[in-house]
């Protein structure tokens, strides 16, 4: 029986969550910082504070109340709290006691402090800010800037690539770090007339820089190819003194990514996670670690099938923690530091923010049905503890879908793993449409994770059940399994999509097999238009999200080259067959299924002309269609107005072929 108390998840139910991140703790043990981010629908704004946990539980407090955000903080060796805010007007760095009280702002440079990181000593700053890179000070990045804002003429002469990268044309500035004292002085910049960004762009943070223990130099990552950055992916970890100067590459042997150094808590040792194949996005990260300074590298994980995704060491340095994607999971890991054997921690769930006590681990911890709250759990794994329940109002409200996982024989016989969720108020005497979902990438996975895009509850509560797979080529299931989509974008991920979809009908009767909606984004986006004319006949109707129509022009008009000469082995012009062989485009006069069509202006990934392309050639063969365009969203779309209108279009497409 339906409970008259509560009802069914919907995206302004997305919206309404507490969004809890960035967990850090304080140099006794006790208590932890995170940043709890707030959604104002009507102001169509997010805004967000931090609270403070005990780490033994109890009821958090709030620390900051300022309307203009608070948000990554850190502690200082005294147990204070520096964090950023745009309080004075721009984003610096301020700091406040633990206890509470009024915060005293820290820098006060003429612009925006991006991300921070502390020395081990609380004495200085490395902070990352937007600047000319040959400026000679900051001042005259702010003056450079400012002289062109009032420039008439508005083209811009480029002669290198990249022109522009994901949702930003390039102006010449970068970000780079400079080296702030805590008690006043100077900037330093320690990356001057570096071609490269560092932070890494556009979604590398300050997890990519540190101190060194002494706190005389800056550990960080940057892409620092030139013109070559766009068809590289060899991003290298430096050494930079933190007076500026001469920098050292600390894996110029390594030509593939390198990225989240990370020091041992005595110093001794430097870990940082790697790839092995250049050219390749997608490859496994490995941990490695070396003695510091100048010991020899040390692949520690080359017999871990699973790519980390963060790296974090014990306080007794003898562990080392990551997380990784792990058979539809993300899940979490110790390593021996010295055996390189893997333990798993917490396998249910998508584990982050992965912060180390002394005696237990802190991380945040979502999964289908419940958003991110903080945990702790011990060093010998064991059930965790959850230390806060910021949205347990909120879910106490809601009916949501019950999610299950499932396997099948997918291409070549290989075990294959798919989700099933039920719609919010299930009978399972039921008939319920499907809304059969792709994820991107392709290496990626959509598996227990309560995602703020396509979040599977949000078809659940209007009254969908929910399948979607991590085909092949998705991240989790070993390195093979992920290498198996290179070459074949339109064959074997169509198989196992093909295979999975039957094998949930089949084994989920109250599937509704005759009223299937297909939706995806990017690769997702990719194969809709691939199925539109290759599995033509099997869907009600299709959404297509920023998805590629032509993959040879889809090759020239995007930033990151690397990721095509990849997938399709070299350019097109050297290898034209591997650009044809599955490319949408051929197979348009097969289409014949309902699309709703939508792209972002900003999406430079994928260009907006491959979605009006798309409308182009739906509208010329009389198929029904609808183009949903936004001029001010990238590859993802991100303000809570536009999610609501997205959703609200995606429910009414749906509905209107798979409930009339």
């Amino acid at each position: 029986m339906t409970d008259a108390t509560t009802r069914p998840f919907t995206v302004h139910d997305l919206w309404r969550v507490k969004r809890v991140g960035d967990p850090a703790l304080s140099p006794d043990g006790t208590r932890l910082v995170v940043t709890v981010r707030e959604t104002d629908l009507d102001e169509n704004k997010s805004s967000a504070d931090l609270w403070v946990v005990d780490a033994a539980g109890g009821e958090p407090r709030r620390l900051t109340t300022h309307a203009s955000g608070s948000h990554s903080a850190r502690f200082a060796p005294d147990g204070s709290v520096f964090f950023l805010s745009s309080r004075s007007g721009t984003s610096q760095v301020w700091r406040i006691a633990l206890d509470g009280g009024e915060a005293t702002q820290v820098t006060e440079l003429p612009l925006d402090v991006e991300g921070f990181a502390l020395s081990r000593d609380g004495a200085s700053l490395v902070v990352a800010l937007e600047v000319y890179p040959d400026a000679a000070t900051v001042a005259e990045s702010v003056e450079r800037a400012e002289a062109e804002a009032k420039r008439k003429s508005t083209g811009r002469v480029y002669d290198t690539l990249m022109v522009r990268h994901w949702d930003t044309w390039k102006d010449g500035r970068r970000s780079h770090l400079f080296v702030v004292p805590v008690a006043g002085g100077e900037p330093v910049a320690i990356t001057r007339n570096m071609a490269a960004d560092a932070p890494t762009k556009p979604f590398g943070g300050m997890e990519e820089v540190t101190f060194t223990p002494e706190g005389d130099g800056v550990v960080f990552c940057a892409h620092d190819r030139g013109r070559e950055m766009a068809w590289t992916t060899d991003v290298s970890v430096f050494l930079a003194p933190v007076e500026g100067g001469e920098r050292k590459n600390l894996t110029a042997d390594n030509q593939a990514m390198c990225t989240q150094p990370v020091f041992s808590p005595d110093g001794t040792r430097l870990a940082w996670l790697a790839m092995a194949r250049p050219g390749f996005e997608a490859d496994r990260l490995r941990v490695v670690v070396q003695d510091f300074p100048g010991g020899a590298p040390r692949v520690l994980t080359e017999g871990w099938d699973r790519a980390a995704t963060s790296l974090a060491w014990s306080a007794d340095g003898s562990t080392l923690l990551a997380a990784a994607d792990n058979l539809g999971q993300h899940s979490l890991f110790a390593i021996d530091a010295s055996s390189g054997e893997v333990r798993t921690l917490v396998r249910d769930g998508f584990v982050s923010g992965v912060v180390a006590g002394a005696d237990r681990v802190f991380f945040l911890r979502d999964d289908l049905t419940s958003p991110a709250e903080l945990y702790g759990v011990g060093y010998d794994g064991g059930e965790p503890t959850q230390l806060t329940r910021f949205n347990a109002p909120l879910l106490a409200e809601l009916r949501m879908g019950e999610p299950q996982q499932f396997v099948f024989a997918g291409w070549n016989g290989e075990e294959v793993h798919g989700h099933v969720v039920t719609p919010a108020d299930f009978d399972p005497k039921g008939n319920y449409p499907v809304a059969f979902i792709i994820h991107g990438g392709p290496q990626g996975s959509m598996g227990n994770h309560f995602h703020f895009r396509w979040n599977p509850q949000t078809y659940a509560g209007a009254g969908y059940a929910v399948v979607f797979i991590d085909f092949h080529g998705s991240t989790g299931y070993g390195q093979a399994f992920t290498d198996a989509i290179r070459g074949h974008w339109g064959d074997r991920p169509l198989e196992d999509l093909q295979k999975g979809l039957a094998a949930a009908i089949d084994r989920f009767p109250w599937l509704d097999g005759t009223r299937v909606a297909g939706l995806g984004a990017s690769f997702g986006g990719y194969m809709v238009n691939w199925i539109a004319g290759n599995w033509p006949d099997r869907f009600t109707c299709l959404v297509n999200h920023d998805g590629i129509l032509c993959e040879r022009m889809g090759y020239f008009d995007t930033e990151e080259l690397w990721f095509p000469e990849w997938e399709h082995h070299g350019t097109p012009w050297e290898n034209p067959e591997e650009y044809e062989k599955h490319n949408p485009i051929r197979f348009v006069d097969k289409w014949q299924t309902p699309m709703l069509v939508i792209h972002g202006a900003r999406d430079y990934r994928v260009l907006e002309t491959h979605g009006i392309g798309t409308f182009t050639a739906l509208q010329r063969k009389g198929i029904p269609s609808q183009l949903l365009h936004f001029p001010d969203e990238n590859h993802w779309v991100l303000k809570p107005a536009n999610s609501v209108l997205w959703h609200e279009t995606v429910g009414a497409w749906l509905d209107r072929f798979c409930k009339a």
